[in-house]
């Protein structure tokens, strides 16, 4: 993410493509941003009315700033395909695709290369939910710059690396899929919580997940996006410290070094306490 001026992306409100009278609620809702599933949320017979109901949704006025987000079906799917090829003729494009189950730059850069015309706006958002995507995510990662966002498939790496669902068994995993997030300077959203009723697991899952460097994380429903976004908007300690140390850059002129309460801070904290500021004059709590 650029960040001069970075899209906040702390919660993002899955809603099922059969369903666009949810969509309609969703964009309203305060999400930062909106994800149409094609993918898992609609059975196989009904993929192409869900898409038929979907795509036309674009063409309506914005109802709000946030990011209107499509899962897409597997490019090793036909209706992968038959999605890819919707969206090159329309007309009002969605601002991204998800792109599940990506295995590897290849993949990522071949959409890249079959998007176009008025399709060459839509940013990617790439879910990291295989063993062989977790292996090649660097490279995932960098393949296009229309890359946008990582997505941390819990579910179905978990099993594909035949471990537990914990946060203690997927350490590795989240933390190298945030690295590979931080070293493009993407945004990385974790996985949603799927249990609505357990507020005490969304507030310790939204909070391991910032821990370790997530950007934000998924939702499922309206009610979990105040807790996501207590976790991740800066709080007012950091930005007051983020506009210090600013200050602290600025009056230390071209040396590149600045001090603050003792400490000697460094050109990266500069770039961090920029991104803090910036988010938060986009974000609301």
């Amino acid at each position: 993410m650029d960040s001069s001026s970075p899209i906040p992306r702390r919660s993002l409100l899955f809603v099922p493509g059969l369903r666009p009278d949810r969509y309609r609620k969703a964009v309203v809702s305060g999400a930062d941003a909106v994800c149409i599933d094609l993918e898992d949320a609609v059975a196989l017979p009904h993929k192409d009315e869900a898409r038929k109901l979907t795509l036309p949704l674009f063409a309506e006025p914005r109802a709000s700033a946030c990011e209107r987000v499509v899962r897409i079906n597997s490019l090793d799917t036909v209706h992968g395909l038959r999605d890819l090829d919707a969206l090159t003729r329309l007309e009002h494009v969605p601002d991204a695709i998800m792109l599940p189950k990506v295995r590897s730059a290849a993949e990522v850069k071949v959409i890249d290369e079959l998007l176009q015309g008025t399709a060459a706006s839509i940013r990617f958002y790439a879910i990291v939910e295989t063993n062989q995507g977790l292996e090649d995510v660097f490279a995932i990662a960098g393949a296009s710059p229309r890359m946008a966002c990582l997505l941390f498939g819990e579910v179905d790496l978990s099993a594909d690396l035949r471990c537990r669902r914990t946060s203690t068994a997927l350490l590795y995993a989240r933390s190298r899929t945030a690295h590979a997030a931080a070293a493009f300077e993407l945004d990385v959203m974790d996985v949603p919580h799927i249990h609505l009723e357990d507020m005490a697991g969304l507030h310790a899952a939204a909070a391991h997940a910032a821990e370790i460097g997530f950007t934000g994380k998924g939702c499922i429903h309206p009610t979990q996006i105040p807790i996501v976004h207590q976790y991740f908007t800066p709080t007012a300690e950091e930005i007051a410290r983020a506009e210090r140390a600013v200050a602290a850059f600025e009056e230390s002129g071209a040396s590149g070094l600045a001090v603050l309460d003792g400490l000697m801070l460094q050109k990266p904290v500069l770039r961090a306490s920029r991104r803090i500021l910036a988010l938060a004059s986009r974000a609301t709590a």
